[in-house]
This record gives C-alpha cells, structure tokens and sequence, in this order.
C-alpha cells in the first residue's frame, strides 16, 4: 500500500501561482511513477503531469504544458506541482497518483484524496 497526502491547494488569481504538493508512505516510493490529475465539476478525472520513478521522464498533458512543471524528490517521498500562469479553467480538485507511468487513469494503483485549486478571475 502506498499512502499519498496532497497539500498545497488555495484561492489564487489568475496568472498567479501555486505550488502542489504530494507526500507518499508505505511502499517505497521510487518505485512508482507518479501523476497529476485533476477533476473539475461535472467533468471527468484528466491527466495533467507525469513523471517517471528517477524523475528523468516527464509529460504533460497540452493544456498545461510550459505553465505547470512536475518534479519530485525520492529521497523526500514527494511529488511537486509548480503551477505557473494559472487561468480560471484550471479550477478543479488536484489529485496525485502512483502507478505506472501514464494517461490513463488505470495506470495508477494509489490516488490521494485530493486538494482544491480555485482560480478566480
């Protein structure tokens, strides 16, 4: 079992900035790939970063990609999200995830429980 608690989430104004974070326990860490979802009302879970166990590999999903960068730390069991230029469309609950590399919301054998990111405009 792998534990993972976010933190990080808030009220911020557009073109503003937050940094997401997602502390993991239980089952050693690099030997997960990790995920950035989110899931806005009335819509379902999206893929929004990706990066591989060693951090070496990232991808990002095209509405993010140059505003958002993930990175982690395995030696802190944690995930990071910077989140740059923030619009009001990327208002949502923010989810990270432990699996296997990918977009797919599958791939993931753990998920936090979430933390809210409200951008207003």
């Amino acid at each position: 079992q792998v534990q993972l608690v976010e933190s990080g989430g808030g009220l911020v104004q557009a073109g503003g900035s937050l940094r997401l974070s997602c502390a993991a326990s239980g089952r050693t860490f690099s030997n997960y790939g990790m995920g950035w979802f989110r899931q806005a009302p009335g819509k379902e879970r999206e893929f929004i970063a990706g990066i591989s166990r060693s951090g070496s590999l990232t991808s990002y999903a095209d509405s993010v990609k140059g505003r958002f960068t993930i990175s982690r730390d395995n030696a802190k069991n944690t995930v990071y999200l910077q989140m740059n230029s923030l619009k009001p469309e990327d208002t949502a609950v923010y989810f990270c995830a432990a699996g296997r590399l990918g977009y797919e919301t599958g791939r993931y054998d753990y998920w936090g429980q979430g933390t809210q990111v409200t951008v207003s405009s």
